[in-house]
């Protein structure tokens, strides 16, 4: 099946995942990690992206973040190769590291970034590599430490994803990190990065009180929100993936506008 354009604009909200090319680990050390987050940050930077949330685990990370100016791909593409270069020269290999395709994810923000946040800074608790909130609370690897002010990193707004929870900071880190230990009893959590129908109609439960009737909610797997939503984005989207086709269709279409001008010009 061929792969679908990715679906991207200035503003949009994404929740990305990267993973190690057949499962393999991305990080092997301390240093790594320190490597991997600060590539991060500096590739936010140059490219004007704002990062809202984001876990770096063994063979996987998770990012929430509004792409800028010069979109998602060069974003990753910066960030991505960068370390996957300093990556292979700290450890003598060569090849890639990572899933030729990392997965990206258009977000309904009002419904769902309160729970992506919470998701992806849960990681390290639901996959056992820190036993709890507090120890999580100082977990550099996570986004979650620099919201509870334990780790400071500029490129991550933390300021706004708080804003979510309070108008206050005190007020707002109890209640973010009431919801966060509301969480953990949620487990993993599979309609935030399943299937398309179940990530648009808001999870199972809403997929199972849609059954029998008539009406079709619009779905697509690349799409984290209501059929509204989804309708919506793939609408405004139409112009932009017109630019996302194969390059010799781009080519070929290039190809007839420089002819049609010439003649045009005599």
């Amino acid at each position: 099946m061929p792969r679908q354009a990715r679906l991207d604009a200035p503003g949009v909200l994404h929740h990305v995942m990267v993973r190690g090319i057949e499962k393999r680990r991305i990080v092997d050390d301390a240093e790594d990690r320190r490597r991997f987050v600060a590539r991060l940050g500096d590739a936010a930077v140059s490219k004007a992206m704002t990062i809202y949330a984001w876990s770096l685990m063994g063979n996987h990370a998770h990012i929430l973040l509004r792409t800028g100016p010069v979109g998602l791909p060069s974003f990753m593409r910066a960030f991505l190769t960068g370390y996957a270069i300093d990556y292979n020269h700290r450890h003598g290999r060569h090849g890639h590291l990572f899933q030729n395709r990392y997965k990206s994810i258009v977000c309904e923000e009002d419904a769902y970034f309160r729970e992506l946040v919470r998701y992806i800074h849960l990681n390290p608790i639901r996959a056992g590599v820190v036993k709890n909130l507090d120890q999580l609370d100082k977990y550099r690897w996570s986004g979650h430490s620099v919201l509870m002010g334990k780790v400071e990193h500029g490129w991550q707004d933390r300021a706004y994803v708080l804003s979510w929870f309070g108008r206050k900071e005190r007020d707002a880190l109890r209640a973010y990190r009431e919801y966060m230990k509301e969480g953990i009893a949620l487990g993993r959590r599979p309609e935030l990065v399943g299937g398309g129908l179940i990530r648009s109609a808001g999870g199972w439960s809403a997929v199972k009180s849609r059954r029998g009737q008539e009406d079709e909610m619009l779905s697509d797997e690349r799409i984290l929100g209501g059929g509204e939503f989804v309708e919506k984005v793939l609408k405004e989207a139409e112009e932009s993936v017109r630019y996302q086709l194969p390059m010799d269709r781009r080519m070929g279409e290039a190809r007839e506008l420089i002819e049609r001008s010439c003649k045009e010009a005599g």
